[in-house]
This record gives C-alpha cells, structure tokens and sequence, in this order.
C-alpha cells in the first residue's frame, strides 16, 4: 500500500518527462503481440513471457491479452509473473536453494529443474506442481559464446541421455532452450528434427516440451506458416503441448532510450556526451560490444555518441548525422526495451531513467521515476 502511495506521488511530482526515460510504444507491442496471437492459432503453441528480458509490468495488462503467462529465472521473477501478469507461471532455475523451492510452489504452476541432482532433492517438495526438466542437446544457435546454451562445459541442462531416461518418469516436461536471436528458420527446423529423433523416447513420456526462447520468429519476413507447420506437426507426432519462452521476439522494437546531449568535446573525432551510459543503462551494448540503434540518416558530420560515466570504454557507438549536433539535442537510442530495465544499474550514482508508455490511446504515462532517495535505499 505504501508503496503504491509512493508510485502515485512520484507519478503526480513529475508530470514532464525529462531525459534519460525509456519510453515503450504500446502500439509497436502489440504488432509483436499479433504475431504471436497469429502464430498460437495456426500451431497450438503456447507462449510465455521470459520476464529475464522484460518485466515492465506496466504494460502487462495489453500483454496478458495475448500471451499464456511467465517464465522466470529465479524466485523474485516467478513471484512477479504470479503477482503482476497472472496466467500460467513457470518458474526455472538454474540453481534453488530448499528456501526458495518452498517459496516457489506459492507462486509457480509448472517448477523446472536444471539438473537431475536438484529434480531429486527437490522433487517431494513440489509433487502436487507439474514438474520439468531442462535439457542441453549439444546444439544451439548463438553468435555469442557468451550467450550459448550448448558452449564447452555448460552447466545449462542434462546431458547425459542414459540418466536422463531413468529420470523421465519423474516429470511432466521438458525444456529445451538452445537458441539466441535465431532468425533462420531452416537452422531451428534441423534442430527440431534432431531433438525428435535424439529424444524420441523422453518426449513419448512427458505432456508438454519447452523450445525456450531466443527465436525471431517475429522480425520482418520470417517464415510464419512453415514455422507453424513445423510446431503442429512435432507436436501431433508426440501428443504434448508445446510451450515458448520468448523476450526480445515479443518487444523487439518496442521502446526507446531518450537521451540528451550535455556536450560536445573533441579528441581525433567530435565526441557527443549524453546524459545516459551503457553500463548502467543498456548493459547488453557494452557486454556483447555492440553498437547502439541510433536512425542518424547518415550525413557528413560524424560523431561518437559516448555516456557520461567514468568508464573510458562507455561508448554508444559513431555515427554520420546531415548537421552538427550541440548540447541541447534530443538522441533518441532505438529498440531499447529488452535487458535494459531489467538490468539497469546505479554506476557512478547516475541518474536512472525514468519509464514511461505511450498507451495504444496516444497518451503518454510516466510510469516510474528514480530519484536520490531510490539511490540510497539501493546502498547500506
């Protein structure tokens, strides 16, 4: 309740946005939503929502129209979907402390555990919870080392399959996460077919599976209808339910990091600092070494977009604009929804960005500002 009067003050003390605030566009979340909506009629598949990408419940009401539920990583996730979004709760770790999976019955319909050590130890506290099993195929797509599933001495999954089938009759599913940003559809297709004919006899015994996330089926010209087809027919070879766990496929596009340029300095190249920073505001730019999603037109004047922490390396990344920029200009960094608020951190003790939606009515809400009190209580 407190908390609630908290939110409303902060809501009602500042009713002007000022940068940095990550603004997420309602109407660009629900064409993602559509798709899915589209795709969950044609195949059968059931969708929820990896909130380890996303957890803006704000905009859970719009997304609940259209998604099944949440996946989480941990207890403070699953209690979140359970609190915030409602729906089917599915509550993944890779690691549970015994206080935790008694927690995490409260909230969770369906437990999934990592490794067949904790399925044991564990498994007597959640038998009235439909349980699961994570697996790792040995395959995956990624681009990043650091982000696959399937890397040399992952701990992600159960390998060994002989342990695995003793263990088969001690679950209801299985999950199988092995993909990051995978737009090829003919590569998930073989893995399908691998995992159906490596798997077979694990998948005769359980009701549902679990493809995890990590799947662009909603970037532009994916093919929808053999993606459909692929799913329906997996899934009426083995009689299950089949489940994804998609995040940057449901907000991709979604929402904006608003920024503002405090200066402009020079060392070989003109420097445009913003009052932002990727290592406490978009942490996935810095660790994967990526370049920010910055529309500059291209244009005769170039520039390194930079943060203005202390880190020498926090750069957005350089761009080419048609004019100078100045102190004053308004940066707008695209496609900023998914693993920034959920990551967004106090380094240096730099102002957070706000949050705010741009409801499907035009009108904008400031949802949550941070202010030094927010600082504070962050620290001991």
């Amino acid at each position: 309740m407190l908390l609630n009067l908290y939110y409303k003050h902060m809501q009602n003390k500042n009713k002007n946005l000022t940068t940095p605030y990550y603004l997420i566009y309602e109407s660009r979340l629900l064409k993602n939503l559509k798709i899915i909506e589209r795709i969950k009629k044609a195949s059968g598949a059931k969708f929820v929502l990896a909130l380890k990408c996303f957890s803006a419940w704000s905009v859970f009401p719009l997304m609940r129209k259209y998604l099944d539920g949440t996946t989480s990583s941990s207890l403070y996730e699953a209690r979140l979907g359970y609190e915030k979004f409602g729906k089917e709760v599915h509550a993944y770790s890779v690691a549970y402390s015994l206080p935790e999976i008694k927690q995490a019955k409260k909230y969770a319909d369906k437990i999934i555990f990592n490794s067949i050590s904790q399925l044991l130890a564990f498994k007597s506290y959640v038998n009235k919870k439909e349980i699961g099993l994570r697996i790792n195929p040995g395959i995956s797509f990624s681009c990043f080392d650091l982000a696959d599933p399937a890397r040399r001495f992952s701990r992600l999954g159960v390998i060994d399959k002989s342990k695995l089938l003793k263990a088969a009759h001690l679950v209801d599913g299985v999950m199988f996460h092995f993909n990051c940003e995978n737009n090829n559809f003919e590569n998930f297709s073989a893995n399908i077919d691998f995992i159906s004919r490596k798997y077979k006899d694990v998948l005769r015994k359980v009701k549902w599976v679990s493809f995890g996330g990590g799947i662009y089926f909603t970037k532009e010209g994916y093919p929808i209808e053999k993606f459909c087809r692929k799913i329906k027919e997996f899934s009426k070879n083995f009689s299950l339910q089949v489940y994804f766990e998609p995040g940057e496929a449901v907000i991709t596009q979604s929402a904006e990091l608003v920024t503002k340029i405090l200066d402009i300095v020079n060392n070989g190249i003109d420097i445009a600092v913003v009052d932002s920073s990727t290592e406490a505001h978009m942490l996935d730019l810095l660790t994967y070494r990526l370049d920010a999603k910055i529309k500059s037109k291209g244009g005769r004047f170039r520039y390194q977009i930079a943060g203005r922490s202390c880190l020498a390396g926090d750069v957005f990344g350089t761009y080419r604009f048609k004019s100078r920029l100045k102190a004053g200009n308004i940066l707008r960094i695209n496609d900023a929804a998914g693993y920034t608020m959920v990551k967004k951190n106090w380094f240096n003790g730099l102002p957070m960005p706000s949050i705010a939606v741009k409801r499907l009515n035009g009108k904008i809400e400031v949802i949550r500002n941070f202010e030094y009190i927010d600082f504070v209580n962050s620290l001991s």
